[in-house]
């Protein structure tokens, strides 16, 4: 059975969900155990889109909770929005789970440190080898729980 197109997207958006949700709890899981400070790249992406936009986000303590409030939504924005074009795009024929792990995983960084580097909140060239790592372990964990609830998706639909 042939999916739609928009039935792909829909299915990418909930798939995106999950896989977001398991990158966020291993990335803080990764925070409680190795006792690492809480990432702020995020708060810092809103500031700097923020600044391009000459936008006011208020007085100083208002502005960084509204930094903190919306620091996080612009991080599941970007997981969702990856794996919901991954979808839209292998709408007619999806491949073998461990490619498509691989794809939304690798996928998911490039549009989350893509959209970072390209705002000058962070240059990947100059993270280290413990750097790359606490990047792309919650990235395979987001690209297989999002792959594994794409295709459970598409054969129940």
């Amino acid at each position: 059975m042939a999916r739609s197109w928009l039935a792909s997207l829909t299915n990418g958006i909930v798939a995106g969900a999950a896989g977001t949700l398991a990158r966020e709890l291993f990335s803080n899981l990764d925070v409680g155990v190795r006792a690492r400070p809480m990432s702020d790249t995020h708060e810092r992406a809103v500031q700097r889109m923020v600044d391009l936009a000459h936008v006011n986000l208020g007085p100083a303590d208002r502005a960084a909770k509204r930094r903190a409030g919306f620091g996080p939504v612009f991080g599941f924005v970007n997981g969702v929005l990856a794996v919901s074009l991954f979808a839209a795009l292998a709408h007619r024929r999806r491949p073998p789970l461990p490619v498509a792990a691989g794809v939304i995983g690798i996928g998911g960084m490039l549009v989350a440190d893509g959209s970072m580097a390209a705002l000058g909140v962070t240059d990947p060239r100059r993270w280290g080898a413990e750097g790359w790592l606490e990047d792309a372990l919650p990235y395979v964990a987001y690209g297989l729980v999002a792959a594994a609830t794409l295709k459970r998706l598409d054969r129940c639909g």
